[in-house]
């Protein structure tokens, strides 16, 4: 792990005392949830996109973890004026992974209601998907073809497959899965490129940091493991591909404790930290969201992984300004950025910090 510049854990340490000076132990959970809801209604009174765009894929599935840590009716009622607003559509592109994101919480929201206008749009474009030539498959050889992708849609076929007893969806998304895994995966560094263009041919030309290392974005992993904890707490203990996505699971998720900074975050470039300072909070909250997980599912060895989830979650605690803004998140991009600051917030940010806050909330420390 690399060590803190001086300034920077002075910094540090002003948050952490200006955390106790409020007696704002963060570890508690009645303070938890306060914190979700302060979190969700800042951003709910702040929209910045299209309620069916991908960040808001990513923003309501964390909002919908809010109303299931905090039984919120304002919350629910939030979620419910999303779908309707929205009516329950998908967005325009059918075979395009970011406009079924916001599918997972129509799913989550059907299973609450059990009204089919819920999900009929989304059961309508995986039919096409199964029926019709892709336009992504024919500009990029597969349908999804960036890392992201496996946030945005493996667990909306999870989650049809397993609300609709049809395990055609699981299978789809394994054939899909599969394609990003054989391009994108490197098996050295187990890590995921953002996409093709990101990596390094058998010449060993390519994109490169500063230093010389292999590109991997902290919020493109994120968005992997994310997902991964998604898929899986939708596949029955009996399914053919648990093993293999479990298995991915644990390799990344030691890839990424390795990785983590003195101060419990992950720079906005994993492999070139000190050329990105400021822990970026999107990136963070996913893998603090996949840390606590694998803890509480008993996929991670918890004596290895607690102090880790520990400092991840104070270090993430100190990106949230009073008024339930989560700042440093890196703004939309498709590689790592230094362009943020205490100021920059994004949807994502605050879905990534409530999704993180949903299972830390279960882990016992």
């Amino acid at each position: 792990m690399k060590k803190l510049p001086f300034i920077s854990l002075l910094i540090l340490l002003a948050c952490f005392v200006n955390l106790r000076a409020q007696g704002d132990d963060i570890f508690n959970q009645k303070n938890i949830k306060a914190k979700m809801l302060k979190v969700a209604e800042w951003q709910l009174k702040n929209p910045k996109h299209e309620l069916t765009d991908w960040t808001n894929g990513a923003f309501y599935a964390g909002v919908f973890a809010a109303y299931e840590t905090t039984e919120s009716k304002e919350i629910l009622k939030a979620l419910m004026e999303m779908g309707e607003k929205n009516n329950w559509q998908i967005g325009r592109r059918f075979d395009h992974a970011d406009d079924i994101a916001i599918s997972q919480t129509y799913i989550d929201l059907y299973r609450l209601k059990k009204e089919k206008k819920m999900i009929q749009p989304t059961i309508d474009a995986i039919r096409r998907i199964q029926s019709e030539k892709s336009n992504e498959v024919a500009k990029h050889g597969i349908i999804w073809w960036w890392c992201d992708a496996l946030f945005m849609a493996p667990p909306t076929l999870a989650k049809l497959g397993k609300t609709l007893n049809d395990k055609t969806y699981l299978e789809l998304n394994d054939k899909f899965f599969q394609e990003t895994y054989d391009l994108l995966y490197d098996r050295e560094e187990k890590l995921f490129a953002r996409d093709a263009s990101y990596l390094i041919n058998e010449k060993g030309e390519g994109k490169r940091e500063a230093n010389g290392k292999k590109i991997f974005w902290s919020r493109g992993n994120g968005w992997v493991a994310g997902g991964l904890v998604r898929l899986l707490k939708e596949l029955p203990k009996g399914n053919p591909k648990r093993a293999f996505y479990e298995s991915l699971f644990r390799e990344m998720m030691e890839r990424i404790l390795s990785l983590q900074q003195a101060d419990g975050l992950w720079r906005s470039s994993l492999l070139d930290p000190d050329s990105y300072p400021g822990g970026e909070a999107s990136g963070s909250g996913f893998y603090t969201y996949a840390l606590a997980w694998g803890i509480n599912n008993k996929i991670l060895d918890r004596n290895k992984f607690l102090p880790a989830v520990k400092k991840a979650w104070t270090g993430l605690n100190t990106l949230v300004a009073p008024d339930g803004k989560v700042g440093w998140t890196q703004p939309i991009g498709a590689d790592p950025r230094r362009n943020f600051n205490a100021e920059s917030w994004e949807v994502y940010g605050a879905g990534a910090y409530l999704l993180a806050s949903s299972e830390v909330i279960k882990v016992k420390f």
